[in-house]
């Protein structure tokens, strides 16, 4: 099972702003019953969106939601490392850190 925290400052913004959180949550979940990819595809695919963006938070949660959804570190892992002609070789070795930092948790 993957590491289930959350981080503190997500935690006290969604207290704080629950309406939006709620509205963004919806608006997630909407995207993702949308077409035929199932749960594991979906969060691979927004890893890799997230390691593009080289969003440290969102590479931790996706990699979470992605073993949650049946994914193994090594599908993750490769998911990271087949970015590297798209988005090149330092954005994927910070991804690929910031997915460790999930994975070596659950190895």
């Amino acid at each position: 099972m993957a590491d289930k925290e959350v981080p503190d400052m997500y935690t006290r913004l969604k207290r704080r702003h629950s309406r939006l959180f709620a509205a963004a949550e919806a608006v997630g979940e909407a995207a993702r019953a949308e077409g035929p990819l199932d749960s594991k595809s979906v969060q691979l695919i927004q890893l890799a969106a997230a390691a593009a963006i080289r969003s440290e938070g969102a590479v931790h949660s996706h990699a979470r939601r992605a073993l949650d959804a049946g994914a193994s570190a090594a599908e993750i892992r490769h998911a990271l490392v087949a970015l590297v002609s798209t988005i090149g070789f330092p954005s994927v070795v910070a991804a690929s850190s910031w997915a460790d930092d999930i994975l070596e948790k659950e190895e």
